[in-house]
């Protein structure tokens, strides 16, 4: 039970490990040796590692997933903490570098939708794919705020608008739907006609409908596919579980550190995905994170 605590704590409250070892000084009077809460929270990572790597084949073997990456300091060098997940599964990887081989591996065999924000890494992955457009929103907005008289890119920007403004008020209305979404299909070919017509004269016009060009067979992948979102959020809101958690460590941390960390932070964000509490699932003993939420939606 104090491990599960000490984990709790220093996992879901984001309390750096002297400020746990501290409380349970005051709380209970224990007097533990110094870096207590580091040898908890390595020894629950070995524990549950095998939970880890369950929560990393269920995203494998799903049919949606939504990557992201955000840079982490290790001691003296840089590394990056890549964000896999779906509606129930979070999980978060170390790598040394931003190359494209981790994550091209990691989901070799994925055949469900990937999501994710313009990152070429991605684009070498052989699965039907959703880029964010929320991402693109705002590369066409900042686009806008340094041309503002460009009116090639005005014709763009304002296309592009005209034609997702009635996606959004379908999925508002109807859910993420391909009955209900379909019907835009055409309209996206109507886009594309238009497009192909356009010669814009300034290279940021260019630019943009180059990028649409591109693009073309993953912006719109969620008119195909019921479930499938028009943006990256669910991974954005990950990552910045792991933001909070990053403040913490604040580069004092070690490599092996670090991924007992990200194991144990899986966890605790797929914990609250699946609606139960992480403290409760340390303190039960079980190992299965789906198979504790089930017990538990059914005392419900």
């Amino acid at each position: 039970m104090l491990s599960a605590y000490t984990v709790y704590q220093n996992i879901e409250l984001r309390l750096p490990a002297v400020t746990v070892d501290k409380s349970l000084i005051k709380l209970y009077g224990l007097q533990l040796p110094n870096g207590s809460t580091g040898r908890f929270k390595a020894k629950a990572a070995e524990i549950y590692t095998e939970t880890y790597e369950a929560l990393l084949w269920k995203l494998r073997s799903g049919s949606l997933i939504h990557a992201d990456e955000t840079k982490i300091s290790v001691g003296r060098n840089d590394g990056f903490v890549w964000v896999f997940a779906n509606m129930e599964e979070v999980a978060f990887v170390y790598t040394e570098t931003r190359e494209a081989e981790m994550v091209q591996t990691f989901l070799k065999d994925f055949k469900g939708v990937l999501v994710s924000d313009f990152f070429a890494a991605y684009d070498g992955i052989n699965c039907p794919q959703q880029k964010c457009l929320v991402h693109l929103m705002r590369d066409l907005n900042d686009a806008l705020y340094e041309h503002p008289y460009d009116e090639d890119l005005k014709r763009v920007v304002r296309g592009f608008a005209n034609l997702v403004k009635p996606m959004v008020d379908t999925v508002d209305r109807f859910g993420l739907k391909t009955r209900f979404l379909k019907r835009h299909l055409s309209s996206v070919v109507r886009f594309y006609k238009g497009l192909a017509r356009m010669s814009p004269a300034s290279e940021i016009a260019v630019k943009c409908k180059e990028r649409f060009e591109k693009n073309r067979n993953k912006l719109f992948t969620f008119l195909k596919y019921d479930g499938v979102p028009w943006n990256n959020n669910n991974a954005e809101h990950a990552v910045k579980a792991f933001a909070m958690l990053r403040d913490v460590i604040k580069g004092v941390t070690s490599e092996n550190g670090l991924r007992d960390y990200l194991v144990l932070l899986s966890i605790c964000e797929s914990c609250k995905y699946m609606g139960v509490d992480f403290l409760d699932f340390l303190r039960s003993g079980e190992k299965d994170v789906h198979a504790f939420a089930q017990s538990r939606r059914g005392r419900k």
